[in-house]
């Protein structure tokens, strides 16, 4: 049987944190939370997207019980400052959804000085994660959801001589670093939780292909590049809505029979409704993992462990 927003739990008194939902698969999970009963808080960089974001949200959920935080993942003094709003209201977190990302740009620098991708997709959540843990460990049973991308089979895991590709940059080569730091950083997380004896698992899912802004920005960055106009057509032709991309994710964030460790995506790789799917390239994955945590520690200055 197929799985759809239907199937969400009543998510009545969880508060859920989801990062770029002024958009795409951020919006349309920040809704289907909203219309579960959860109050959402909207982490985007751009807050006339978030406004109008919360706007459509309560249009379609009346209900709906919104906030909206600013958050630039590409910023680490950022990051504080947007955990630190969240806790001033909140000493307790059930959800995060780590959401938001680029994809295939040219190379360029976070405002810490990371590459663009690397410090976004992943050191940018692995900060906000850090500073979120304490309110997330109080939660009787939080979730951590990290969305990757199929992208991830080709990377290659991070090189902590070289975490920032210098001289070796690729638009796809370090889309592919980051996606399978998120995997890793997914995977490594739940680890952590499970060898600690934490009331908190971390799941991943990833959304196949959905017809979003993420492709729309990537040819943009590049001024038209010819690979990231393919996926732009792609997208377009035969690209799933942001609605049922964000259904692995979702799936991942509210089913009751979903365990920490679980990667959720799309029945048949980039469409169809979201399954539980294998967890490959475990060959080298714990070093792997404990080599991401030791840049990631290293970078964002800030320890991750619960």
């Amino acid at each position: 049987m197929s799985w759809s927003t239907a199937d969400i739990p009543d998510q009545s008194g969880r508060t859920v944190v989801v990062t770029g939902a002024n958009g795409g698969l951020g919006l349309a999970t920040a809704r289907a939370l909203a219309a579960a009963g959860a109050e959402v808080v909207i982490a985007a960089r751009n807050q006339e997207r978030a406004a109008q974001a919360m706007e459509r949200i309560q249009a379609a959920v009346p209900a709906a019980k919104l906030t909206i935080v600013k958050l630039d993942l590409g910023s680490l003094d950022s990051v504080k400052a947007a955990a630190e709003e969240v806790l001033a209201s909140r000493e307790m977190i059930d959800l995060l959804v780590n959401n938001a990302g680029i994809m295939g740009i040219p190379q360029s620098r976070t405002a810490d000085g990371f590459e663009m991708q690397f410090g976004v997709d992943h050191l940018g959540h692995f900060a906000l994660t850090a500073r979120l843990l304490p309110a997330l460990l109080k939660a009787p049973a939080a979730r951590v959801v990290t969305v990757t991308s199929t992208a991830h089979h080709m990377g290659r895991a991070v090189d902590p001589d070289n975490p920032n590709l210098d001289g070796s940059y690729g638009p796809w080569r370090a889309y592919g670093q980051a996606k399978l730091a998120n995997f890793h950083f997914g995977l490594g997380l739940d680890r952590l939780f499970r060898e600690a004896g934490a009331p908190a698992a971390s799941l991943l899912a990833h959304p196949g292909l959905s017809n979003t802004e993420l492709q729309a920005v990537s040819v943009e960055e590049t001024g038209g590049g010819l690979s990231q106009r393919f996926f732009l057509m792609l997208a377009r032709t035969i690209g799933m809505s942001p609605g049922e991309g964000a259904l692995s994710q979702l799936r991942a964030a509210t089913d009751p029979g979903a365990e920490g460790g679980e990667f959720y995506g799309p029945l048949f790789v980039h469409s169809g409704p979201p399954v539980r799917k294998p967890v490959l390239r475990r060959l080298g994955m714990s070093r792997a993992i404990e080599r991401l945590w030791q840049v990631s520690e290293r970078e964002t200055d800030l320890e991750l462990r619960p």
